[in-house]
């Protein structure tokens, strides 16, 4: 978690929520706020959908965009969502591959909060006349996980 110098003030006071926050210079620089999970205990799933993230390619420095839908089953602690957007917002200036991107961020977020389960989906916009869609998952779901489809069609173009 992050926030104030001592460990116990960090779990009850995330660095963004209620601050006045700016957008980190990349996505090493930005923190992620983990609050307790309100419901500990109980098996549910939770669901952050970006339909506009944009990152940079590589080869090129052009703006890349994506529709990123997350899903996790939260453990003892859950992501505090104004910490998410300012991180994904991190990666307008950043250039990666779709792939190093989207596993990036679930693995990420997994590392960190260790949930019961995460899954990334990150639906990219052609590049090339080619859409790439990238999947990660940290495990098969716990049983008994309700885990809806994601919801995001194929891209058809003129198809």
């Amino acid at each position: 978690m992050s926030g104030p110098s001592s460990e116990s003030d960090a779990a009850q006071m995330p660095l963004h929520l209620g601050q006045a926050s700016k957008l980190p210079e990349s996505p090493e620089a930005a923190v992620l706020d983990y609050v307790p999970n309100p419901r500990a205990g109980s098996l549910y799933l939770v669901r952050f959908a970006a339909p506009e993230f944009t990152s940079l390619c590589p080869v090129t420095g052009q703006p890349d965009f994506a529709h990123l839908v997350l899903d996790y089953a939260p453990d003892e602690s859950i992501v505090e969502s104004k910490s998410l957007k300012l991180f994904l917002g991190s990666f307008r200036n950043h250039c990666g591959f779709h792939e190093d991107v989207t596993v990036g961020i679930g693995q990420r977020l997994f590392d960190e909060m260790k949930p019961r389960w995460l899954r990334i989906g990150g639906y990219w916009y052609p590049r090339g006349g080619i859409p790439i869609d990238v999947f990660w998952q940290s495990d098969t779901p716990p049983e008994g996980l309700w885990v809806p489809d994601q919801g995001v069609q194929s891209y058809r173009g003129r198809g």
